[in-house]
């Protein structure tokens, strides 16, 4: 049977059913052809980060030679969107008799609709599901409907999983051969390709960090989370090998949901939780809030306010921190993006959608689901989000997370000579001091919260 290999947010040889699907059923000795389409207009018109593209683009061309090792030819092919793809594929299916095009399925209305469109341009498309442990729908209430509320869902997830187990596909290479090429530093170089994480990076995290996970996550200036976000954003890591890996280490997790390593699996289960709300809510993907009674809020809007958000300049320094660690890094700390997008929901009254465009345009782990709801859940318009009465003080977020400012200091060196108590909020010690640093609070933290209060109710 001649077939065509697509890959798309799945560029990895392990635990891809697509993949699997495609060699148990190709022509012995023959070359096996593959494609990716680099479609940098169409990303950037989803709002995907230049270093999270850079990321994806470095990844495509360790894959073609990694897949050369198992007689497949990828190849990496630029076009503008979906529209050119459906047709480059239309154009190759006649062309070349292929039978089958095998891919794996995405999670996006676009994407949803584009391969649609293949199936009416009779393009033989054939779909695999990869980017879950536990498949979508597969977690519904007895009514057979997606859970509104997290824990709930935690509970039917772990159920699940422990009556029916989970699909693993071993990979068909030997990824540890994969060496990327000496290149120029890039805008994602300092992240490694994910035969790095899985060798060290993971090992690591499993072996010195998971057991005390819970005690440090909140800390951004310590290095206690996994750092697996982008490669599962970008579809690089299978959250399934994610899941297997830390089940080999820890086989009672799924009972021991006290410990600290049951901790991490939690937000592992967060991001299923968001992809399988997206599929039961396709209508998230089009920045509609979940919670229909605030989807006619006229929410205001000051683009000198917003700014000074999106530069770091708002006068209170954990907010402005982790806005110069997104910018600088193209990375944020989760507590931290918590934060940050109550602040901008919360204190300048912006709408979340305005935040959520804004991480994604910046973020090397963008990801609608996992973006989606964290923008939601922090303005209250989202699913088992947090009441619109609590309101993220960034003062005592600071003290408490960034007691001695360590973390405020790498980010903000213009603050970094004043005492531990005061750089939580220098705006008053500053003025007082008659010091010649210049960090006024753009709006008042106690109106602020009483004006969104209001706003809310």
């Amino acid at each position: 049977m001649n077939q065509l290999l697509w890959f798309r947010n799945d560029l990895r040889t392990n635990d891809n059913p697509a993949l699997t699907h495609f060699i148990n059923h190709s022509t012995p000795k023959k070359t096996a052809k593959a494609v990716f389409f680099i479609s940098e207009k169409q990303w950037l018109a989803h709002d995907w980060a230049p270093i999270k593209i850079d990321f994806i683009k470095r990844h495509a061309v360790a894959l073609v030679e990694e897949l050369a090792s198992i007689n497949v030819q990828l190849e990496l092919v630029e076009v503008d969107g979906f529209t050119a793809q459906v047709a480059y594929l239309k154009k190759y299916c006649t062309d070349h008799d292929v039978q089958q095009v095998v891919a794996n399925s995405e999670l996006e209305v676009n994407e949803q609709q584009r391969d649609q469109s293949c199936l009416k341009e009779q393009i033989p498309l054939i779909l695999f599901e990869a980017d879950v442990i536990v498949p979508k729908g597969k977690v519904v209430t007895k009514s057979g409907e997606m859970y509104k509320v997290f824990t709930p869902f935690k509970r039917a997830w772990l159920t699940y999983v422990r009556e029916h187990g989970y699909q693993y596909l071993p990979g068909l290479t030997n990824s540890s051969t994969t060496v990327e090429k000496p290149i120029e530093a890039s805008l994602s170089s300092k992240w490694p390709l994910v035969s790095e994480l899985t060798e060290k990076a993971l090992p690591l995290f499993y072996r010195l960090k998971v057991s005390n996970y819970k005690n440090v996550r909140d800390i951004p200036s310590v290095k206690g989370t996994s750092g697996i976000s982008p490669y599962l954003a970008a579809g690089v890591l299978s959250p399934r090998y994610v899941f297997k890996t830390l089940l080999d280490k820890y086989p009672d997790i799924l009972t021991s949901s006290d410990s600290q390593e049951f901790c991490w699996l939690n937000e592992i289960i967060w991001r299923e939780f968001y992809r399988h709300l997206v599929f039961a809510k396709p209508s998230l993907c089009k920045h509609k809030c979940f919670n229909d009674k605030y989807q006619q809020v006229s929410w205001p809007y000051d683009h000198t306010l917003f700014t000074a958000w999106c530069e770091g300049k708002t006068g209170y320094p954990l907010v402005d921190a982790a806005m110069r660690q997104l910018n600088q890094t193209g990375w944020m700390h989760n507590r931290l993006r918590m934060v940050v997008a109550s602040f901008l929901t919360k204190h300048l009254l912006i709408d979340w959608r305005v935040g959520e465009r804004y991480f994604m345009q910046h973020l090397i782990d963008g990801d609608l689901a996992s973006n989606n709801g964290g923008w939601q859940w922090a303005s209250s318009t989202g699913c088992d989000a947090q009441p619109y009465f609590r309101i993220f003080n960034p003062i005592t977020q600071s003290e408490r997370f960034d007691p001695k400012g360590t973390f405020i200091r790498k980010y903000l060196p213009e603050l970094s000579n004043l005492p531990d108590k005061q750089i939580h909020f220098p705006h008053k010690y500053i003025k007082e001091n008659h010091l010649s640093i210049y960090w006024p609070a753009i709006v008042d933290h106690k109106e602020a919260r009483l004006n969104a209060l209001a706003f809310y109710k």
